[in-house]
Order: structure tokens, then sequence, then C-alpha cells
């Protein structure tokens, strides 16, 4: 994949793809070819993740070469995503239940040698089981992996290698590059039988073998048998939805900054007119996304991207990377700025920097606002149980939301 951190290197790789996004995706997304042959999936997530491409510009794209019924299967995927970033902004408690347990499976690594070595073996692709070791050493070399690969991988680690499934999450969220914490976090749920609880997901043998194409035949006996899934680690069930954050909304007539994050390197689409901005900053938080270091790959691929929101708006955006949450508010003061606008930031790292920047800003009278796409405010509230409520309002989404 040409893996340039723009929007422009996002639109020609999107093009490009435009004449597969229909019958050809349907029918050969499930199929993991291996490195450097992902042919019939689009490899567009780098670019959705940051926002650098939107949800509704890649649909519309689809639409127009192939139509409502044979584009579904791709339109579907892309939703999954906005699916996936709902349930978690309907559910933050969920993230932070995922922090505090990844920060207790760690601490148990240390104390455990042989717990520690286990997982150290499987994230060096060192376990002995041919295609659970290909897709570590593939995914640390690209920063990516094909999502059937990633199911495999998921289940294989939690139910044949007994490995914390947070300490996998967090492998895959250090190395990934369209690493998303509401993505990566629910679907390692998912695979657990706690996201749909009762239901875990179980890798097969045949399924391997077929789905890639006989590159992997692992012995059927070497993979586990999934009779149970981790649901008695969570025995109260899953939380209650919330209401979707309130947000403060950009003031015009103030002296504003511009916050780019990599949640939304298209800033532009959404803030309003005419804001009276100063300023603009640019906030490096990949390393936010992990205790354990992060892959030169994912930090250099944020910093592209918000290099290149920042050159697209026409601005110099200064660097901040997210340490001190009082960083913020000193470089707010030195910019002379009342109101720092930026994009809704859904749930995750740089969330919870902001939440603890925020007493700081109003300390100093800076207050922090966000705007929310359309695109969200329609498909988040609709999150509230599996992705199928969701599912069923894909046409009428579409109608509203899509231009023709």
């Amino acid at each position: 994949m040409e893996l340039t951190a723009t929007r422009a290197a996002g639109l020609e790789r999107m093009r490009a793809f435009q004449p597969r996004m229909g019958l050809r995706y349907a029918q050969g997304r499930n199929v993991d070819h291996g490195p450097g042959q992902h042919r019939d999936v689009s490899g567009l997530s780098p670019w959705l993740r940051r926002r650098l491409l939107t949800e509704p510009e890649v649909i519309a794209t689809a639409l127009a070469a192939h139509g409502p019924d044979r584009a579904a299967k791709f339109i579907q995927e892309v939703v999954w995503r906005s699916y996936f970033k709902g349930w978690l902004e309907l559910r933050p408690q969920v993230w932070d239940s995922y922090r505090c347990g990844l920060r207790a499976d760690l601490a148990a690594l240390e104390r455990d040698d042989a717990l520690h070595d286990a997982a150290l073996r499987a994230q060096e692709g060192r376990t002995g089981l041919d295609c659970f070791d290909a897709w570590a050493r593939e995914l640390v070399a690209t920063g990516y992996l094909h999502n059937h690969a990633r199911m495999w991988f998921a289940s294989i680690w939690i139910f044949t290698l007994r490995l914390p499934w947070r300490v996998g999450a967090d492998f895959f969220l250090r190395h990934l590059l369209d690493g998303d914490a509401a993505s990566n976090t629910l679907s390692w749920r998912w695979v657990a039988g706690l996201h749909t609880r009762g239901k875990p997901y179980e890798a097969q043998a045949d399924n391997i073998a077929r789905l890639t194409g006989g590159r992997f035949a692992p012995p059927p006996g070497d993979l586990a048998t999934v009779t149970q899934g981790l649901e008695a680690t969570e025995p109260d069930g899953l939380p209650p939805t919330q209401p979707l954050r309130a947000v403060v909304a950009p003031e015009p007539g103030r002296p504003t900054a511009l916050l780019i994050t990599d949640d939304d390197c298209c800033p532009g689409d959404k803030l309003p007119q005419g804001l009276d901005i100063r300023a603009a900053v640019a906030l490096s938080a990949g390393h936010l996304r992990s205790p354990l270091a992060v892959s030169e790959g994912v930090l250099a691929f944020d910093a592209g991207a918000l290099a290149d929101a920042a050159a697209r708006a026409g601005m110099r955006a200064d660097p901040l990377r997210a340490e001190d949450p009082a960083g913020l508010a000193q470089w707010a003061m030195r910019a002379g700025v009342t109101q720092i606008a930026t994009p809704f930031v859904t749930q995750g790292p740089v969330r919870y920097w902001l939440d603890a920047a925020r007493p700081h800003l109003a300390a100093q009278g800076i207050v922090l606002s966000e705007a929310r796409r359309d695109w969200d405010a329609a498909v988040w509230p609709l999150a509230t149980a599996g992705f199928f409520k969701v599912g069923q309002r894909i046409p009428a989404l579409l109608d509203r939301l899509i231009p023709a």
C-alpha cells in the first residue's frame, strides 16, 4: 500500500479502488492473500481513522460507481466503523475499564515471568504456530493486517495461547496504522465474547486454510475449541448507555485557536465559517495510545496527517506534544486566544488528555469548543445494541446524508 499521510494520497487510493467497491469487494474481501497482496480490500482505513477521508465521501464514491445494491457490502463495512465509534461514545465506561484493566494486566506480566515470556513470544512471532507468527511479523513490519487475520489472531491469542486480551489489543493499537480506540477495543471484546455476550469467535483451521488460499493449514488440534467466552470476567454485564457527550459550540467573534488532532484532520469541513482564528496548534498524541512504546510507523503517519491538515487549512500550526495537560492552556495564553476550536474528539487517549486539560483552560478563561459532524450525530445514537439496528437504517441514512 502507498502510505503517504495526506488527504491527496487518500483520495488517490479511494479513486483507484472505486472500480472494486462493488461485487468484487463483496466476493473477495474475506480472503487474506498475504503481505503486499491485499488487492480486494480498500486499505483506506488509515485515512478514515484520521478523517483525512470521511465516511460520507467514501460511501458516495462507492454509490456513484456501483449503486446501493452492488455497493451494499462495502458501505456496510464503512458503517461498522461509525457503529463502533457510537457504541463507545454511548458507553465511555468501557474505555475507562480497558485502560484500568490494561494497567493491571501489564503489572501481572511483570510479576509472572512465564506469562511475560509467552506474551513476548507471541508479539515477536515465535509461538511455533505458523499462521499466527506470520501475522505478528506482518503487523509489526507493515502496520496493517487483513480483517480476518485480525479476528483469527485475537482468537488464538485469547483462547489458544490464553494471554490477557487487553495486552493483545494494546499490541494492535501500538502497531496498526488504523488503530482506533473504539474499533480496536470493541473488536477484541467481540472476539472474547464480551461485546456480543455469549458469542465468542473461534479461529478454525479449515476456515484459515480456505481464506488464506492454502498459505496456512494449521493442524486442527493446535487451535483451541472455544465453548465459552470471557463473560465471567465481567459478571455485571454491559454498562448502561449514556447520552452523547454535550459539546460547547465554537462561538464567532472570540479570539480563537484551531486545535488539530489525529481524530479529525479535515477541521475546515466542520468548523463554522467566520471564526476569528488567530493561531493553530497540532497536538501530537500518538504516544498516548499505550503505556508501552508505540511504533515509529504510527507516530510518523500521525505527524504527516497533522502537517497535511495544517497545510490545507493554510496555517502554520505550532507543534505541541501531549504531555502535561497544563501545556495546552499555557500555549493558548501565549497565543492570546480565549477559545480553542476543534472537531469533536471521540473516546480514546486524546479525549482523555483533553479532559485533563480542560480545568487548566477554564482557570484561564479559555473555552474548549467542538463541532460534531452530521454523519456522527445521525449514526451514533443508533448504536445502542448490536450492529443490526444500525444496518437496518443504512438506506435511510444514505438518503438523508449522502449527496445524490
